[in-house]
């Protein structure tokens, strides 16, 4: 066990958004480290939330079925925490379009009132916040680097940009201990494969398990991705880094960028067949696409010695190998 793993061994760690996909994923890792943790979701179900994702490590945890809009909820489960990992979020591009309110309240007011609940009830907690490349909007350059101006597409990326800023404010000024991880398309085990409200990944996984067609829109697009392994790591390690503190950082991945047809044939390949249809963007859609997008992630590489580790063939062929034996779990 490394120095940065030793740090979680009895530490008390909450994860806000526990039954979605990285928040399972991080919770596994975790209780492997000797943590006490405790899950808060509120089990939406457009949000990803799976009790099925904690499935064998359910008596090493808790799990709170809370919304993490509830404020008083939050102050009880705040105080006394050591680590605050804030991964609730609505993460639906075209659901904060069609409902905008809803998207604010879950991505910037319910992030200030937690902060705000750090503050008053537990300013010693250490927060990390799920960011997102989206609150970059269209890349005036690529790769595109920490230093890029934010012009988000999306209500999704304003109120996810709104979300950040509050967790470096309340670094800089109250001192809550706080940094963010501007994430690409993360994939892996446990996304939402339902529909394509995480990842257009989800959905292309289900169909050609399903043997189905999957669309591929446009096909051009060249996309960085994140094996969700590796976000986990970087998530321990800027929790257990003081160099992260009032910083954020690009995820991107161990593969160079890949255009989104290259990766559809990439996903065939993995699944031993399968088949997709090139389409162009539906007009709704097309709106709030942003081109080519691929990250600079020297800092974090830098900073905390984050290496992402699973190529993204290697990391295809774990997703369509665990939706094999559990896809009527996730349907």
């Amino acid at each position: 066990m490394t120095t940065a793993e030793a740090y979680f061994r009895e530490k008390r760690a909450l994860i806000t958004g526990g039954l979605g996909f990285i928040g399972s994923n991080l919770a596994r890792r975790l209780v492997e480290l000797g943590a006490d943790v405790v899950l808060v979701d509120s089990l939406v179900p457009e949000y990803g939330g799976n009790l099925f994702n904690i499935d064998g490590i359910e008596s090493r945890l808790r799990v709170n079925i809370s919304d993490v809009r509830d404020e008083y909820s939050m102050r009880t489960l705040i105080q006394g925490q050591d680590l605050l990992f804030n991964l609730a979020g609505q993460t639906s591009h075209l659901d904060s379009m069609q409902d905008p309110n809803t998207d604010l309240e879950i991505n910037a007011r319910a992030q200030l009132s937690i902060l705000e609940t750090c503050r008053k009830h537990n300013p010693g907690v250490k927060v990390v916040f799920a960011s997102t490349r989206q609150i970059y909007g269209k890349p005036q350059y690529l790769p595109v680097d920490e230093k890029h101006l934010l012009i988000p597409v999306d209500v999704n990326g304003i109120n996810k940009m709104a979300g950040e800023a509050y967790h470096v404010l309340y670094n800089n000024v109250y001192g809550i201990r706080a940094c963010a991880l501007r994430l690409t398309n993360t994939y892996g085990p446990r996304t939402r494969v339902k529909d394509a409200r995480q990842t257009f990944l989800g959905i292309w996984t289900r169909l050609i398990l399903e043997g189905k067609p999957f669309e591929v829109w446009d096909g051009s697009q060249l996309r960085d991705f994140t094996y969700v392994d590796d976000a986990v790591e970087a998530f321990l390690l800027a929790a257990a880094s003081e160099e992260a503190d009032g910083r954020v950082f690009n995820l991107g991945g161990a593969d160079p960028p890949i255009s989104l047809k290259d990766l559809a044939d990439l996903l065939v390949s993995a699944n031993g067949g399968g088949r997709y249809e090139q389409r162009t963007f539906p007009s709704d859609r097309k709106r709030i696409d942003v081109g080519d997008y691929y990250a600079d992630d020297r800092a974090i590489r830098s900073a905390l010695s984050w290496q992402p580790r699973v190529t993204l063939r290697e990391g295809l062929a774990r997703m369509l190998g665990y939706y094999r034996q559990h896809l009527p779990r996730y349907l």
